[in-house]
């Protein structure tokens, strides 16, 4: 393998890229797929067949699993563009809209388990909600005996999906907001009788669509086979089908790695079956939209609709918010008896008495968050300055490329890597783990740093040259200088994906390495919610205070520039 001319060592670095995310990925499903059709040597399937399918099929409840995955996925998936698109409609235009990463960033650097922790907190039948109404409301002395948590239609699962997914897809459009000149649009658009927000999602909305396809297709395939959510929140009898899956592939009967494999590869199937079915809906729904904005009629009607979304949008944030504080609260509560709002003592003795284990996965998460960002940080910055040299800018398809691990169930490939790395002899080790999470980490890092370095002014750097400089020293006294801020902000985003690991850190880790996010997951299955307040609590404070050391940070460095 040798850099092509003129690059230099930058050269050598998109290929290096490529093998570090797709080889997990290739092998993985490879490592999958063939174990759901019979053929895995290693515990005695020597030869291909059906049988797993047939086990998969014949297993009770086989059908609610797959519909429950299909039902949450599409409902979160759709409510969460429809909440992102009314938000963005209505916050167009506004002075304090520039400030959205700012405002959504608590929610955004939150780890998906710690945000269902809290959210299990506000909605259980004792939760914070039934407490703040109690009982000068409801009349309830004693928490009701209803169902919410794991109830079975997956409501639970699908508002905490919303709440999260929400501010990402609205970064996303606000990032496609760039490409487009979409204020002229609008003031265009108002001339002619339109509201802000009807002018902007007939004119504006249709324009950045094609942009944040991709984002939105993550957002469905991540909401199909989301685990660690649906382990805290979700239907456990049956469980939705990446649950059942890992629920197998855990059993002590390794017989059961047979039909495990099969629901992984069926869980493929599904997300694959989803994002064509989308894709597919895309025509129709265009169709009905260029009516509706062709007649130009019931004007009103967007406007309210936008709005609805909006407000709704609004409560979601904070009622996230809220998760965060109920976590905050349950750590350092005492005694907390319902229906008191509030808790009725205090204490810092949850901390104290966690403290010596909360000590090695408190470590571990912070290596692993830290290698693996460090290491995605030198990839892209590798990908994007050999960009820069050899003036050639990626296209779709290396976009697609990048958000191929994004779009393919972590359950469907994560067991196939984990028996290529048993065979390598690497499994249950940090090294395994620190690629394990690359794989995730390295997209996220990538997309947000690219826009920010693409967009710098090339002025620099050619004055630079001409001052006899090399691409080296470019690199290292122009570029990174200029970009520190959006440097660190990748590193936040890459901190907290890391962070937010599940499923990698299992199958990897092989059970040996344990992280905040493991164990807070383990623990929400029935511990005391002081303890799990607690490892809730530290597993989202560390991605925000890194987020808060990447905003503060570049703003010292230059306040007086």
């Amino acid at each position: 393998m040798t850099a092509p001319r003129g690059a230099g060592i930058v050269g050598l670095f998109p290929a290096l890229t490529v093998a570090a995310f797709l080889l997990p990925i290739v092998a993985g499903l490879a490592g999958t797929l063939l174990p759901a059709f019979g053929y895995l040597p290693a515990i005695g399937g020597n030869a291909l067949g059906l049988d797993p399918w047939r086990r998969l099929i014949a297993y009770p409840g086989i059908a609610t699993s797959v519909i429950t995955s299909l039902s949450t996925g599409f409902a979160a998936t759709l409510a969460s563009l429809a909440l992102a698109v009314a938000f963005c409609a209505i916050a167009h235009g506004r002075s304090w809209a520039r400030r959205i990463g700012g405002f959504v960033a608590p929610v955004l650097s939150t780890p998906h388990a710690a945000i269902a922790i809290g959210v299990a907190f506000l909605i259980a039948p004792s939760g914070w909600i039934a407490r703040a109404i109690s009982p000068w409301l409801t009349g309830w002395t004693l928490p009701p005996d209803v169902a919410t948590i794991g109830h079975r239609s997956g409501w639970p699962l699908v508002l905490c999906l919303v709440a999260k997914e929400t501010p990402y897809l609205v970064l996303m459009m606000i990032g496609a907001l760039h490409q487009v000149p979409a204020r002229g649009h609008v003031m265009i658009a108002r001339s002619l009788g339109y509201s802000s927000a009807e002018a902007w999602l007939k004119i504006v909305l249709p324009q950045i669509y094609p942009q944040i396809r991709l984002p939105i297709f993550a957002v469905l395939a991540f909401s199909l086979s989301v685990v660690d959510v649906a382990l805290i929140l979700g239907p456990g009898n049956p469980p939705p089908l990446a649950v059942l899956a890992l629920r197998w592939f855990s059993d002590a009967d390794i017989g059961y790695y047979f039909p495990a494999a099969a629901a992984a590869s069926l869980q493929l199937l599904l997300v694959v079956f989803a994002i064509v079915a989308w894709r597919l809906a895309e025509p129709i729904v265009t169709s009905v939209a260029r009516v509706w904005i062709v007649r130009g009629v019931r004007r009103g009607m967007a406007t309210v609709s936008a709005r609805a979304g909006f407000l709704v949008a609004i409560v979601l944030f904070a009622g996230s918010i809220f998760a965060i504080a109920g976590m905050a609260l349950w750590s350092i509560a005492d005694a907390w008896r319902f229906p008191s709002a509030l808790p009725t003592t205090w204490t810092l003795g949850n901390w104290s008495r966690e403290l010596a284990s909360l000590r090695a996965p408190v470590s571990a998460t912070l290596l692993l968050a830290t290698a693996a960002t460090l290491i995605a940080l030198i990839l892209a910055l590798g990908c994007l300055e050999n960009e820069t040299r050899a003036r050639h800018h990626v296209g779709t398809r290396a976009l697609w490329l990048l958000y191929l691990p994004l779009l393919v169930p972590q359950i469907a490939f994560l067991f196939g890597t984990q028996v290529l790395l048993v065979k390598t002899g690497i499994d249950g080790t940090l090294a395994a783990v620190v690629w394990a999470h690359l794989v995730f980490v390295l997209p996220y890092v990538f997309l947000s740093l690219a826009d920010p370095w693409r967009s710098l002014d090339s002025r620099y750097a050619r004055t630079a040259a001409s001052l006899g400089a090399s691409p080296s020293r470019i690199f290292f006294r122009i570029r990174l200088p200029l970009l520190l801020g959006p440097v660190l902000i990748a590193c936040a985003i890459g901190f907290a994906v890391s962070v937010g690991q599940y499923l990698p850190t299992v199958f990897a880790g092989n059970g040996r390495i344990a992280t905040l996010t493991t164990d807070a997951v383990t623990l929400a299955g029935g511990a005391d919610r002081r303890v799990i307040g607690t490892y809730a609590l530290l597993q989202a404070l560390l991605p925000m205070l890194v987020y808060v050391a990447a905003v503060t940070v570049p703003a010292c460095r230059f306040a007086r520039r």
